[in-house]
Parts: structure tokens; C-alpha cells; sequence
């Protein structure tokens, strides 16, 4: 008899929630997720998160975003604490959306662009939430390029269904093990997923 693992994720958004359920093995079973307010919310808590897993195992995933490495950003946010063996603190080189975009192939099915135009090394996008916008601004899927790309005039980042849309895309087509091969913040994630 198999039994499940109990995790409770920390996340920016309901995005970075999508793909860490994506990337959970079957063994885990979800207990909380707590996102309240991107990364400012999760380094406010994340000496609370660290404590906590003594109880149970935390998957924390936040956005590298400008910050210059993953060890650099983990040290910062712990200050001095001792980094518990069942937080596993995980960072997205740069934004979550550089995995998505990883998945080159059903990534640009999904927009009904060429493969081509998704650049192989996602990790080294300076932006990538700016990419995947842009890319979706040449999809011929009108409903979807509505979706994601923010209104002509409009101050909005994104779209009025960005995150619906990614989210049902990571969901119904993307495939984790595909997409590590072009982001190696991703595979080291699954790695680090499959080691617990």
C-alpha cells in the first residue's frame, strides 16, 4: 500500500501554484497552499515556513525575478536561519513563465505560432513574462492573444485572462519533463521534487 506524503506549497501566485501541482509526483497530497501577495509574502513568512516543516514538508517556489542567483536569494531570505532538510525552497530562473515557455513545442501549438520563435534558452530571457506576452501578440488565435496580451492603451502588465489561460495551458498540454531540457532551473526542481 502506497502511502501519500503530506506538502504544503508557498507560491507567488495561482500560476506558480498550477505548475508545482503539475510537477508533484502522485505520492504528495496537497495540504495548504498559502499565497497572499507574491514574493514579498512569502520572504515576510519564510522564517514561519522554514519552522513549520519540522511538521510537515513546505515546496516553496518564488520568481528569481532581477535578483542575481538562486543560492544568493535563498541565503538573503533565511538570514542566519538554519535552512530546515524539509523546505524545499525552489526558485524559477527567471519568472515561473520561463518554464512554461521551456515546453517550446506545445507552447507555441497552443498560441498557433512557429516553434521557432520560442527561444531554446528560457533561463537566459531578461523578461519572460515580457516574452511570453509578446509571442502571444502574433498567435492567429484571436480569443487567446485577447486573453493574455493587455489592451492597446490599457496600464495593465498583462491580459484580463493571463492567468486562466496559462493555467489551463500548464494543465491540459504542458509536459514538465519536456521543458527541463531547455531550463535547467527546471530540471533542477524536478530533480530536487524527485529526491524527497
Amino acid at each position: 500500500m502506497n502511502l501519500e506524503i503530506p506538502i504544503n506549497l508557498a507560491v507567488e501566485d495561482d500560476l506558480s501554484e498550477a505548475v508545482l501541482r503539475r510537477l508533484l509526483p502522485d505520492k504528495y497530497l496537497v495540504g495548504t497552499c498559502y499565497k497572499r501577495g507574491g514574493s514579498g509574502y512569502l520572504k515576510k513568512n519564510i522564517r514561519g515556513f522554514n519552522n513549520a516543516t519540522k511538521g510537515m514538508p513546505f515546496l516553496l517556489l518564488t520568481d528569481l525575478d532581477r535578483e542575481e542567483c538562486a543560492p544568493k536569494l535563498i541565503k538573503e531570505w533565511l538570514r542566519g536561519s538554519v535552512h530546515h532538510h524539509n523546505l524545499l525552497f525552489r526558485v524559477a530562473v527567471r519568472e515561473v513563465e520561463s518554464w512554461i515557455l521551456a515546453d517550446r513545442n506545445r507552447f507555441a501549438k497552443f498560441l498557433g505560432i512557429g516553434k521557432t520563435l520560442v527561444p531554446p534558452n528560457v533561463d537566459a530571457i531578461d523578461d519572460p513574462k515580457e516574452c511570453l506576452i509578446n509571442l502571444a501578440t502574433k498567435s492567429r488565435k484571436r480569443e487567446l492573444q485577447e486573453d493574455i496580451v493587455p489592451a492597446e492603451g490599457s496600464t495593465a502588465k498583462q491580459g484580463p485572462n493571463y492567468n486562466g489561460r496559462l493555467i489551463s495551458f500548464v494543465e491540459e498540454f504542458w509536459d514538465p519533463n519536456e521543458a527541463m531540457q531547455c531550463s535547467p532551473s527546471l530540471k533542477r526542481t524536478i530533480k530536487a521534487i524527485e529526491g524527497v
